[in-house]
């Protein structure tokens, strides 16, 4: 019955690139199990509705990780909201180079624009000995990373509170500072097919893409202590434009992602 419910969902799903692979997470999230295959027995009434209803979602173009509200990153779950972006897997380039450069017994990191919190929480859940500060300008986003916090048990190694990196001061005395900032031109973000479900707010970059790397990059230099790391995650299209952003690092690396795209900068101060 299960193989024969899936098989006819994936034929709706004319317009995914995995249309067998969403069924079969989406009716393991209708069942809560981990995989709906093992399931030797009938499927209640409630359930069959609930897995319909997120056919007809998926249907809609809502992305998998919206309405399971949840996605896998650098092997951890983290719950999502509408005011977060889906963790990427090019993203987990941005998270093991800060591990590769990172000389701090003890950082203190500090996490810009965390969204679902998914770059600092996976940094405190592998660097034992860090602090962490998730910050965002969404409460709701924050929301979502208060939950991720509780749900890795790091309440007493990671913090989250409101920011605008635009406008408010940022404290000094980091060893380490991330963001995965807004980065694509506000003209392209219009052309998005991404921009129909993920928030606009954490996609646009301004006219040229580079509105928060500006300030981002000011202020991050006099907030690290000496040594200290800055990490941003970049467009394909900025591994020349965001490192001459940084000319007051004395050494800035360029990194790319699993496809072969530029994708992370760190600069040490």
């Amino acid at each position: 019955m299960v193989r024969k419910i899936l098989n006819e969902a994936a034929k709706k799903l004319t317009n995914s690139p995995t249309p067998l692979l969403d069924a079969r997470v989406l009716l393991s999230k209708a069942l809560n199990c981990e995989n709906a295959l093992v399931v030797f027995r009938d499927l209640t009434d409630k359930e069959i509705s609930t897995f319909n209803e997120y056919i007809v979602k998926r249907m809609q173009g809502i992305p998998v990780s919206y309405i399971t509200g949840e996605k896998e990153f650098m092997g951890l779950n983290f719950i999502l909201n509408n005011s977060t972006l889906i963790p990427r897997p090019d993203t987990e380039c941005l998270v093991e180079k800060v591990i590769e450069h990172n000389n701090f017994s003890a950082p203190r990191i500090l996490d810009l624009c965390t969204g679902s919190g998914c770059i600092g929480i996976s940094l405190a859940y592998m660097i034992k000995n860090s602090s962490v500060e998730l910050t965002d300008i969404s409460l709701e986003a924050l929301n979502a990373a208060i939950e991720n916090i509780n749900l890795h048990n790091l309440n007493s190694r990671v913090k989250a509170y409101k920011l605008d990196v635009i406008s408010d001061a940022i404290e000094n005395n980091y060893d380490i500072i991330t963001a995965n900032p807004p980065y694509i031109p506000t003209e392209v973000v219009k052309g998005l097919d991404v921009s129909r479900f993920e928030p606009v707010r954490a996609l646009d970059g301004g006219a040229d893409g580079l509105d928060f790397y500006r300030i981002i990059i000011e202020k991050a230099y006099y907030a690290l202590n000496e040594n200290g790391i800055l990490a941003l995650e970049i467009g394909y299209d900025q591994g020349e434009s965001v490192p001459k952003l940084m000319n007051k690092f004395k050494s800035v690396y360029v990194y790319k992602d699993y496809g072969e795209n530029d994708r992370v900068v760190i600069g040490m101060k």
